[in-house]
């Protein structure tokens, strides 16, 4: 059975930094492109980043890009996502996710979810 399990989200001031984990377990994903999304209060879910276990390709969203960064630990089969220069935007339960193709995992309709993590930016 996979598992996906976040932690680390939690109440910031704009502006604050938090890493969030993700720690995979039930298979080896050297062929699984892992990726983070959020959903805001009374909004859609959406992409946020991802990641291949292989070689470490990386990919943002443009609402993120220059203030999150997504990283693995093959060791732990973790994948974390260091989100700085947060703002009240930001607010949104936040899932990892996994999949082996990145069209589907982009898309939204990975294989494997999380049950996510909370953040919230206080202005």
């Amino acid at each position: 059975q996979v598992q996906l399990v976040e932690s680390g989200g939690g109440l910031v001031q704009a502006g604050g930094s938090l890493r969030l984990s993700c720690a995979a377990s039930g298979r080896t994903f050297s062929r699984y492109i892992m990726g983070w999304f959020r959903q805001a209060p009374g909004k859609e879910r959406e992409f946020v980043a991802h990641i291949t276990w292989s070689d470490s390709n990386t990919y943002y969203a443009d609402s993120v890009k220059g203030r999150f960064t997504i990283s693995r630990d093959n060791a732990k089969n973790t994948v974390y996502l260091q989100m700085n220069s947060l703002k009240p935007e930001d607010t949104a339960v936040y899932y990892c996710a996994a999949d082996r193709s990145i069209i589907d995992l982009s898309r939204g309709a990975a294989d494997y979810w999380g049950k996510g993590t909370l953040v919230t930016v206080s202005s």
